[in-house]
């Protein structure tokens, strides 16, 4: 009794989240959640925002992945914790899976993780300390800003040029590195921009990586999601100097979000990375490992799943994109950038030409309420003045959301005519 009361009272609750929850902030979700989104009462939702490719259910699973999962459930051996990296089976068919003829990789540089996003949060978390700086693309997927920010790891944006479809600028990126720069992240194919970069530019980077001995984070979620014409080059096999740990998974290229499974490739050149090796191993025991049933299934879903899958996908996607370019190209106030792979397309609005709105969130957000239309603002991409487009939905709704987005930009663009402005549409 004595040791109570000999504590500290408290006069009050005073329950407060820590400084790591309060730090964690989502720009997609904070922009979206705070938007007014009232879809016309008379005219069906078309979302082409989310990023996931089961959306509409019009892109099946491959058969061969869902077959290894209901085999891995049927053994009854995979239903209680696994090793905290994965087994090493499923860590060797990654290893097999993402290896090339110059990039030779096996299951001791691999580890699973829950989902890509996983796999980037343990890649920050083992790279860099509160103080130090990451170099993120802009525009840039916005999870690699929420997971460093709430780790007191400053980011700093290096800028990609629409008029290169989406090209790093070199001399930007060069500029921002300095003696606190832990990393950089390279995004290949990109989310939301689409670009796929060549092995010329891809080496062009690795150089400068190489000259300031900088490790790159390649976030390569949609390996090999390439259109015709155009060719998917690894980071880590253009480069026997620049150590690179790789992020990937399922969830793009197998059309499997929900399943998380995500990995890490370490190519660690001349025994840079055994310290981070390590330090990921370490980091991977936090939590028990990602689910074990797709960890028993992998090699059966990597080894197994037909090239035609992949080919037909790749296919969609791409005739859903030369529609959207090829109608966007012709809508007033709008300049689409055609994309070379992934599943988007980011689409420039001439904002002088619709003094209605001010940021490109009021003008998406405008376009749910009149055409119940909503495209993601690239504000969430730290890029205002464009808005994303998400190329996995159905062919008919290619064409009613290209209808829809003309009318609207129709009814509110305006031009300048001889020094007076010109409403276009009314």
């Amino acid at each position: 009794m004595e040791a109570i009361q000999a504590k500290k009272s408290r006069t009050e609750w005073g329950v407060r989240a820590s400084n790591y929850a309060l730090s964690t902030f989502n720009p997609i979700r904070s922009i979206v959640d705070g938007m007014k989104l009232t879809p016309h009462p008379d005219k069906p939702m078309i979302a082409l925002s989310i990023g996931d490719p089961t959306v509409f259910g019009n892109l099946p699973v491959p058969e061969a992945a869902e077959d290894a999962i209901i085999k891995a459930l049927k053994t009854r051996t995979y239903n209680g914790y696994g090793p905290s990296t994965g087994y090493e089976k499923a860590r060797a068919a990654v290893a097999e899976y993402v290896s090339t003829p110059t990039t030779k990789v096996e299951a001791r540089d691999v580890v699973l993780c829950s989902g890509c996003s996983g796999a980037l949060d343990l890649c920050i978390t083992v790279l860099a300390n509160p103080g130090q700086n990451i170099l993120m693309p802009r525009p840039g997927f916005s999870i690699y800003k929420t997971l460093a920010e709430s780790l007191g790891v400053i980011v700093k944006t290096y800028d990609l040029l629409p008029e290169k479809s989406w090209e790093i600028d070199l001399d930007n990126l060069t500029e921002l590195i300095d003696d606190h720069t832990a990393g950089i992240v390279v995004n290949n194919p990109s989310n939301p921009c689409g670009s796929v970069y060549s092995e010329e530019h891809l080496k062009d980077v690795l150089a400068i990586a190489s000259k300031f001995k900088v490790p790159i984070i390649a976030d390569e979620i949609y390996e090999h999601f390439v259109f015709d014409g155009f060719q998917y080059h690894s980071m880590a096999s253009l480069t026997t100097e620049v150590p690179i740990v790789s992020c990937g998974g399922l969830t793009k290229r197998f059309l499997v979000p929900g399943w998380r499974m995500g990995w890490i490739v370490v190519y660690d050149r001349n025994n840079t990375l055994s310290e981070i090796r390590q330090g990921l191993t370490s980091l991977s025991q936090r939590i028990l490992g990602p689910n074990t049933l797709v960890q028993a299934a992998l090699p059966d879903i990597l080894n197994n799943t037909p090239a035609e899958f992949f080919h037909d996908t790749v296919q969609y996607i791409q005739k859903n994109a030369a529609l959207f370019y090829k109608r966007l190209c012709a809508v007033p106030g709008l300049k689409p950038v055609m994309p070379q792979g992934a599943m988007y397309m980011m689409v420039g609005i001439d904002m002088a030409g619709f003094p209605e709105y001010n940021t490109d969130v009021e003008f998406t957000e405008a376009m749910v309420t009149e055409q119940s239309v909503f495209c993601l603002p690239a504000t969430c991409f730290q890029y205002p003045g464009y808005f994303r487009v998400v190329l996995t939905v159905p062919a008919d709704k290619v064409d009613e959301a290209c209808n829809r987005i003309e009318e609207f930009c129709k009814q509110h663009f305006t031009k300048s005519v001889n020094g007076t402005t010109e409403i276009t549409g009314k």
